[in-house]
């Protein structure tokens, strides 16, 4: 055990004894050690603060560069996740600039209730002992200099004088007896303030740190709402991502093996690069131009341009077309040049292609020869020929009577396709006029019968919304209020050709009845989105762009759903819109005050393994698309997940079979390994989940699990939680 330092005691200062100036010299060198660690740690104080400062200045300069950018997505509209993910920034920045207003404050309050006190408590207090240490030995150099001498005095002096010199010894003993005590007193003193004195100080800015970390705490929580909300938009924004991906590259490759036939629909006849001859007294040269042709106004427009540099290089010229004339291989030395002659220039243009097809291409433009023309073309159907008359009406009248009187409820409605073998024959049989049961008759599977229905809708001529309204369909989706939309769509749903309207009603309404059964056949309202959105509405020509949009072809098609009572029996002139506002507030409520529910997070279908595929083969021999089911139904404001809808071809093979997991939606980016049912391990909940059944637990974030194992339902696992054993989503936890 340590020892403590010796009380002084004041009657020591009399004795003056050499153990009593141990013990003040002991006192001294704690009092000196104490002056030292002082001394130090206010410089360190003093350097912390600092380090503090540069580190709130760094924060902010960061909060500053968040706020500053702009996020600039593709298309000329954004959905609700991209507004969301493109505000995150200057929400991280407010929190970063709020949280760092707080430790200004800390900064600020830090030398006053740290280094000041630290400093004066050394001045003061420390500083005051040594003044009167050396105050205590100036005395007693003084005292036992006048004792050796008066004790010298020879006693042959008078008795007088003696009596004098022993006066004078007595009060400077006395002096020196009374700074002794006082020294004492001082030191003692000292000891016992630094207990509270200095502690103090530490104490205090130890509670400001605190402050200072609970507003971190409290911001935190404060943002949890907008962090959930943002978690949503951005694997919403990932799904669509990897939705999307596929079909660019897709579009790619298209344009790699052959760029003529997927060029986009121009405005002009012709445009591209042409090399124009420029005159000059000193010789002839030439130079790079991007010219195009307007076919109609025979206008011609030349711009001087750099691909080197990307940049111009001269002003644009414009003239009118007169006459275009191919010139002959031995009248110039340039190959694939042609002349052309302006109404209003007094002079020959010579201009030369960039091949022999493209000086071809450019003449025949000029010439008002049969301009190319792209156009997107359906895919053919080898049953006949898919027309809005009778017959397609009455295909698709037996398949919804079938769907709903035999598999409403069965689980990935209209996401699960068939065998295209068996498609194609039912399509067939139904295209010909034949009298087909499929009501009663268990012949035909509900996935078969679906995949016709779809397919039957994806060879028409054209969509069923029509490429003329394409246009205005995506511009009304992509207006900010859910009214607004619904008002657009509305007004343009009645613009469509009679049989059109006629034919998206009925599928519309079956479409409803199908969502309304969401519990059993996970078909929501954002699911059929997905699914038909690229059905019922699709680009005339295949761009980037217009695969860009087919999340707001998603976005239409929910609106139809949600809101088919009132925009297929209301007329928009006169009719009063009353959008489903219950349905579309409670889901509001639901995205931006508190995260979804385990029901309520996307379920996915992914193709499993080579190994799982030929596992699952032996239990069915149905084949599926690659699918994802998103979240709870979507209003028309709500977020829409975009998957790749592959279109049902003659030369479709049986898909992989597939299993029913939790996403990854929220997760950490790293899966971690399946268990075998005999492997059990401790886990952490990453994210809260409500039980739907008897059979799940209820956890909320950080939730601790014992025996975790894996179970027979796919994507769950098997743990303990307080004794009580449930299913547990897989990707909600994390292995420690």
């Amino acid at each position: 055990m340590t020892m403590g330092l010796p009380a002084l005691e004041f009657s020591d200062c009399y004795l003056d004894s050499p153990q009593f100036r141990d013990r003040i010299k002991s006192h001294e060198a704690e009092l000196e050690k104490t002056n030292k660690f002082i001394k130090d740690l206010i410089k360190d104080g003093k350097a912390l603060i600092q380090a503090m400062k540069n580190l709130s200045t760094a924060k902010r300069k960061f909060a500053e560069s968040l706020n500053e950018f702009k996020f600039q997505c593709i298309g000329d509209a954004e959905t609700d996740d991209e507004i969301c993910i493109a505000r995150s920034l200057q929400e991280f920045a407010g929190v970063l600039k709020n949280l760092e207003d707080e430790r200004g404050r800390l900064i600020e309050n830090a030398g006053k209730v740290l280094i000041s006190p630290l400093e004066r408590f050394r001045k003061e207090q420390i500083g005051a002992a040594k003044e009167a240490k050396k105050k205590y030995d100036k005395e007693t150099e003084k005292y036992c200099s006048v004792l050796e001498k008066h004790l010298n005095l020879s006693s042959k002096k008078k008795d007088s004088h003696l009596q004098e010199a022993d006066s004078q010894v007595d009060v400077v003993r006395q002096h020196f007896y009374e700074v002794s005590l006082e020294y004492v007193f001082r030191v003692h003193e000292v000891q016992e303030r630094k207990m509270f004195e200095f502690v103090e100080p530490l104490l205090a800015f130890l509670q400001g740190l605190f402050t200072f970390y609970h507003h971190g705490y409290e911001l935190a929580k404060d943002f949890g709402h907008f962090k959930t909300q943002l978690q949503i938009s951005i694997q919403n924004t990932r799904d669509r991502f990897e939705g999307t991906r596929s079909e660019v590259e897709s579009l790619m490759k298209k344009m790699k093996e052959n760029p003529q036939e997927h060029q986009s629909i121009s405005p002009y006849a012709m445009e591209g690069y042409l090399f124009v001859q420029k005159k000059s007294p000193f010789g002839s040269s030439w130079v790079k131009h991007y010219c195009t042709y307007q076919k109609e106004a025979k206008k011609v427009t030349m711009v001087p341009f750099d691909q080197k540099t990307g940049g111009k290089i001269g002003d644009e010229e414009m003239f009118t077309l007169k006459s275009c004339i191919r010139r002959k291989t031995d009248s110039i030395e340039k190959r694939f040049c042609f002349d052309v002659e302006g109404v209003d220039r007094t002079s020959m243009i010579t201009m030369q292609a960039l091949s022999e097809e493209d000086r071809r291409l450019w003449i025949e433009a000029m010439d008002g020869r049969e301009p190319v023309y792209n156009l997107n073309k359906d895919n053919p159907i080898s049953e006949g020929t898919a027309q809005l008359d009778k017959v397609g009406f009455d295909l698709v009248k037996k398949c919804i009577r079938a769907v709903e009187e035999r598999g409403i409820n069965e689980q990935g409605l209209y996401r699960i396709a068939g065998v295209n073998s068996r498609v194609q024959k039912l399509l067939g049989l139904l295209m010909g006029a034949a009298d087909v049961d499929l009501e009663t008759s268990t012949e035909w599977e509900i996935k078969t019968i679906t995949s016709t229905l779809k397919h039957y809708l994806r060879v028409l001529p054209a969509p069923l919304m029509t490429f003329q309204l394409q246009h205005n369909f995506i511009k009304a989706a992509k207006l900010d209020h859910p009214e607004s939309r619904l008002s657009e769509i509305h007004k343009y749903v009645h613009r469509l050709p009679e049989k059109n309207r006629a034919m998206l009603e009925i599928t519309i309404k079956h479409l409803a009845k199908v969502s309304n059964n969401h519990k059993q056949n996970l078909m929501t309202v954002a699911n059929l989105g997905v699914v038909f959105g690229p059905t019922l509405l699709r680009p005339q020509e295949e761009t980037v762009a217009a695969i860009m949009d087919i999340k707001f072809q998603n976005i239409i098609v929910e609106i139809l759903i949600e809101n088919h009572e009132t925009i297929f029996q209301m007329e928009p002139e006169t009719g009063t819109i009353q959008p489903n506002l219950s349905l579309n507030s409670a889901q509001k409520k639901s995205f931006e005050c508190k995260p979804p529910l385990c029901s309520q997070r996307p379920l996915m279908l992914f193709p499993a393994n080579s190994n799982e595929n030929e596992k699952q083969n032996n239990i069915t021999n149905s084949s599926a698309e690659s699918v994802f089911i998103p979240t709870v139904n979507a209003s028309s404001n709500s977020k829409t997940y975009q998957q790749s809808v592959q279109s049902l071809g003659p030369c479709d093979t049986e898909a992989p079979a597939v299993k029913l997991i939790r996403p990854n939606s929220l997760l950490n980016p790293k899966r971690k390994p399946s268990l075998t049912s005999t492997q059990c391990r401790k886990a952490r909940a990453l994210y809260a989940c409500k039980a739907e059944h008897d059979s799940e637990l209820s956890f909320s974030a950080g939730t601790m699990f014992e025996n975790v194992h894996s179970s027979r339902e796919p994507g769950w696992l098997e743990g303990t939680l307080d004794g009580k054993t449930g299913l547990i989503p897989e990707n909600y936890v994390e292995f420690l």
